[in-house]
């Protein structure tokens, strides 16, 4: 982007870009009878014809009570400010201690609510070191009564889940709440888990290349001799890449070769669960692919528990543990020198948001890669808030944050009448959306062609024909309903995408892009559990932009290395970088339409048969993102570009 703002320009628009994001939340209702009405604290989803009973009153609940930053929208200002180059405030990063001086919520105000809390019969179980909430338990009784509310369950999703059945209340004398969080469970609706592992066990089927157009549909024989019916010379799906296939691919091989590794740099990787075999499965990944060692440079922060199944019920710790392998083997491929720390959340939905807390409250990364999201914008307000609050303290930190943009496209399937919406907290204007793509690497490992991630698929029918294609997944993108267009997408962002829904312009998703189709994937190695009983490391192709997140933290990385300082939200930068990224566009879809892909009926071999279908690449046509020139709302800026994208995000 040649733009950059001028110093009182940068200013204003941070000031713009507050009042965006604070403007989620108005103040609590005071109401005559001494208690003030908690804004956006009944779920959307918690209607009366969904009902199906009443919460018992013993049943236990755990709750975090949020405090609103001193100062009013001076965080988010200063968020801006010091990550926007022109600015007088541009690079002058806070500590923690600092942050807590400038912003974090009095003492008082934190005792007040604990002795609200505990009058209320509630026992209070931690206070994080920013005072930016006071967490307690308790019953759903004491939780009526206390908040003035009642509990009921209702059927939704599938799902069987509590919510207050009306807006929550607090006496009036606690000015500065801002949110409660956890007396519903609209978390445990919402969490996606960006790029889902593989069953136990998964096996690429063969046949598949070894690099982009080594076999195709007219060079190689089916292994069961199943003819394919006539098509363009589609190529065989490559078995994945991996690590200098990558490397070479987004130009950074001579950079990783002199030493701009990602060395000095910390990476965050923030997911649910632990997996107990990563560092061994990183290690052999490691060292069949050409990386070095991770050993001394990676850490694991696991809360006790987080590997025990049995105190893990909303969901499998064993199914995140393909994304835990996923995130690291990736920021390791790209930023082979870089210290890569895990933080594991003891389940998949409320505590996420407190090991964000935790993470950028200790300053444990200058980098955080984050794959999952919520699917749209649907989330209360009152969850919102409190993230935008810690993403606020990250920017002005200098941490970066990065977000997986979604894998459902724009949330309508396609389907003509559908509402679309960009995921959160990809959405958020204090973040880095990392949207996806479909790559090509040659035999020299190169950049053959890169596409956006939109996938219409055609699977064989047993007359030999192919069957009709319907859309299979992609890179999450759209407009935000929510927040106003921040100012480093001013001038960038067309006027059709962030005034689609007339009016003012809105923030735009994403920000940039990088390989996630799952067809052009990323070859990935972990310890599996197969039919017979053992365990054994296997690999396999896997995409999603929770691919793409944690690529793209390794070669930010390496521009942080050389750059030699954080970045805090990358996004000004990024964007003022835009002219040294790979815009990527539609001219290559008529030469590279898609991709054949083979697959075991039964996930591991050829005994029960195989499964053929097309790929088609880049079909975004049934949606409301597309893929153009320039900004667009699947790949945004696009996606690094060597040497000359280094030198562009380290130069400022």
């Amino acid at each position: 982007m040649t733009r950059i703002a001028p110093s009182v320009a940068a200013i204003a628009a941070a000031a713009a870009l507050a009042a965006a994001t604070t403007g989620l939340l108005s103040p609590a209702q005071a109401a005559s009878n001494g208690r003030s009405t908690l804004p956006g604290s009944t779920p959307a989803w918690a209607k009366a014809q969904h009902r199906v009973g009443s919460t018992p009153g013993s049943q236990p609940v755990d709750f975090r009570v949020y405090l609103d930053w001193r100062g009013g929208d001076a965080a988010q200002k200063l968020a801006e400010s010091v990550s926007t180059p022109g600015s007088p405030d541009y690079g002058k990063f806070l500590t923690p201690a600092q942050f807590h001086q400038q912003f974090s919520p009095n003492t008082s105000t934190v005792n007040a609510v604990e002795s609200w809390l505990k009058g209320q019969g509630f026992k209070v179980t931690s206070v994080p070191g920013n005072r930016k909430y006071v967490e307690a338990t308790g019953t759903a009784s004491q939780a009526a009564s206390a908040f003035k509310t009642s509990f009921a369950e209702y059927k939704v999703q599938g799902q069987t889940v509590r919510s207050n059945t009306t807006a929550l209340s607090i006496p009036s004398t606690l000015t500065h709440v801002e949110a409660v969080i956890g007396l519903d469970e609209s978390q445990t609706l919402a969490i996606q888990h960006k790029a889902a592992p593989p069953p136990p066990v998964f096996v690429n089927a063969q046949p598949c290349s070894s690099y982009w157009g080594e076999k195709t549909v007219d060079n190689t024989p089916t292994p069961d001799g199943t003819v394919l019916p006539a098509t363009p010379d589609y190529a065989f799906a490559p078995c994945g890449y991996a690590g200098k296939q990558l490397q070479g691919a987004y130009g950074m091989s001579g950079a990783i070769s002199s030493g701009n590794d990602g060395s000095g740099v910390t990476i965050g990787v923030i997911d649910a669960y632990a997996s107990p075999t990563i560092v061994s499965d990183v290690e052999t990944y490691s060292a069949k692919h050409g990386l070095p060692s991770i050993k001394g440079h990676f850490s694991q922060i696991v809360p006790p528990g987080t590997y025990n199944r049995a105190t893990n019920k909303q969901q499998d710790p064993g199914g995140w543990s393909g994304e835990e392998t996923l995130d690291i083997e990736a920021a390791h491929t790209m930023a082979p020198g870089a210290d890569i720390v895990y933080i594991g959340a003891p389940n998949n939905y409320r505590d996420l948001d407190a090991i964000m807390n935790k993470v950028v409250d200790n300053h444990l990364a200058d980098i955080v890669t984050n794959s999952y999201g919520y699917g749209g914008e649907a989330l209360p307000t009152g969850y919102i808030k409190p993230q935008l609050d810690t993403q606020a303290q990250a920017a002005a930190e200098g941490i970066s944050l990065l977000f997986s943009s979604g894998d459902n496209g724009d949330e309508t399937g396609g389907v003509d009448g559908a509402t679309p919406t960009p995921d959160w907290p990809a959405s958020s204007p204090l973040v880095t959306a990392v949207g996806g793509t479909a790559l090509g690497v040659d035999q020299g490992d190169s950049r053959q062609f890169e596409l956006g991630w939109e996938t219409e698929k055609q699977t064989l029918n047993a007359d030999g024909t192919w069957s009709t294609p319907f859309y299979l997944y992609g890179a999450g993108g759209g407009t935000s309903r929510l927040f106003a267009q921040p100012s480093y997408q001013a001038g960038v962002v067309p006027s059709s995408i962030s005034q689609t829904y007339g009016g003012a312009p809105m923030r735009a998703v994403p920000d940039v892009s990088a390989l996630a189709d799952p067809t052009t994937g990323m070859l990935v190695g972990q310890t599996q559990s197969f039919p017979d009983g053992h365990a054994a490391y296997s690999e396999y192709r896997i995409g999603g932009t929770s691919l793409a997140s944690p690529l793209y933290a390794g070669m930010l990385a390496l521009a942080m290395q050389q750059a030699g300082h954080p970045f805090g939200l990358a996004n000004p930068v990024l964007y003022n970088a835009r002219s040294a990224s790979y815009d990527i566009t539609t001219a290559d879809k008529a030469t590279y339409p898609g991709a054949v892909r083979a697959d075991y009926v039964n996930g591991v071999d050829g005994s029960a048969g195989y499964v053929y279908s097309v790929r088609g690449f880049g079909d975004d046509g049934d949606l409301t993102i597309h893929v153009r020139n320039g900004y667009d709302d699947v790949t945004g800026v696009g996606s690094p570009n060597g040497q000359a994208w280094l030198d562009a995000v380290a130069g400022q």
